[in-house]
């Protein structure tokens, strides 16, 4: 007895999480006899809620094999949140509705900590319900902060891209320090957790090379410090390049800058850490600064995207696959490193409720002393995750794309209200 498949991508983007639709999808295709139609949700559980649902069965194999080479994602993304079971329970019952009208009996939910507690609440609500419903996450994030998995399929390309643009940044502002710019800041996201701050510090391939200062969301801002940090390699080296967290906080654990115009569903939109720093370090020190915001930038450099976080990315989704298959349903897909060099790694699995809304932080020991830098435990956990290149196709000059056709399927129920 067959069932249907339907696949939602959720939250922010990366350069890698369609090479895990392309796992779902080609993994599904093999298993016949477990799996029929495949559906994927416009924008994310908004699409699951709304009943638009595109049939990728018009999708050709070879558009979909594509998808490994796609930023962004395919299918479309939200940051919409299904609501406490208790106040919101309206919402649960709306998808297992949209599911029972299209005959859908698996769900995979790829995304972040957030995701992974939608996942886990619908498993309830549908066991509550009497709704065969087998669910499996699909980790995601740049953040790195999912727990119980070695690594966030997104995070060793957006790290990449970071640790790049940090050693051609430097190379730059080293070339004009004598007569210009003495100081450069990049902005990279982390909200709570310095993962991406933290690998600016591969930019070096050995400690001290470049006049680096990391700021990493785990430690708190101090003005005085880190003027004296930016002060002291600018007077060693001629200059310095800074890598901060946007999540910056100050001792009393507020958020240097918000960005209070983008607010949705209660999350608030950061930005601004990398211009205020420079205006202290101009108030201060004197120093001609020069900043960027990585911003989308990090997450959706597919011509940059390691090798490794592709790999890993494409097995997440087969894996949850299998794991819906062969009765693994109720989890969520994990890594596991078995070395670090060579780097070696398996597939695993944990309970949602185990990984729900939880996030994981750089530990303490991956962190210098003066919290401005990584330590060599940072750099062997690192390292293999940024490793590898898988170029997309070009065409004149510029990556290539195999559009889909993202047909969607007749709708069957009454519209829903978003709350």
């Amino acid at each position: 007895m067959t069932a249907n498949l339907l696949y939602a991508q959720s939250g922010g983007m990366t350069s890698v999480i369609n090479a895990s639709a392309c796992g779902v999808i080609e993994a599904a295709r093999a298993r016949p006899e477990h799996i029929g139609k495949v559906f994927a949700a416009r924008d994310g559980i908004v699409g699951a809620l709304t009943e638009q649902l595109y049939d990728l069965d018009a999708e050709s194999d070879a558009a979909i094999a594509g998808l490994r080479h796609l930023p962004g994602g395919v299918f479309g993304s939200c940051r919409y949140d299904l609501q406490d079971i208790a106040t919101h329970r309206h919402q649960y019952e709306r998808l297992i509705e949209v599911f029972a009208a299209h005959d859908i009996g698996y769900f995979l939910y790829n995304g972040g900590g957030g995701s992974m507690l939608t996942a886990e609440r619908l498993l309830q609500v549908s066991a509550e319900l009497g709704y065969p419903l087998k669910v499996v996450g699909v980790p995601k994030t740049i953040d790195n902060d999912l727990a119980d998995t070695d690594t966030s399929p997104g995070f060793g390309s957006a790290a990449k891209y970071v640790a790049v643009s940090a050693r051609e940044a430097a190379c730059d502002v080293a070339s004009m320090a004598g007569t210009s710019t003495k100081v450069f800041i990049l902005e990279v996201m982390g909200r709570h957790a310095g993962w991406l701050a933290a690998a600016g510090g591969l930019a070096e391939r050995t400690p001290g090379e470049l006049p680096l200062v990391l700021l990493l969301a785990e430690r708190a801002f101090d003005e005085g410090t880190f003027l004296e940090a930016v002060r002291t390699r600018v007077n060693a080296q001629g200059y310095c390049v800074i890598v901060a967290s946007e999540g910056l906080k100050d001792s009393a654990g507020r958020f240097l800058s918000i960005n209070t115009d983008n607010k949705v569903y209660d999350w608030i939109q950061l930005g601004g850490v990398a211009a205020g720093l420079a205006a202290r370090i101009k108030q201060h020190l004197g120093y001609r600064t020069h900043w960027a915001v990585a911003d989308y930038l990090q997450r959706s450099a597919r011509h940059l995207a390691s090798r490794t976080d592709l790999e890993q990315a494409y097995a997440c989704g087969v894996e949850a696959v299998r794991l819906l298959a062969e009765g693994g349903h109720g989890t969520m897909v994990t890594l596991r490193r078995l070395a670090d060099e060579p780097y070696r790694w398996e597939m695993a699995s944990v309970p949602l409720a185990a990984v729900a809304d939880l996030e994981y932080l750089v530990p303490d020991d991956f962190i210098t002393p003066d919290g401005f830098g990584i330590t060599d435990a940072a750099r062997r956990y690192l390292r293999p995750l940024i490793e590898g290149e898988d170029h997309p196709p070009f065409r004149d000059g510029i990556p290539h794309y195999e559009p889909l056709r993202l047909t969607l399927a007749a709708t069957r129920l009454p519209a829903f209200e978003l709350d």
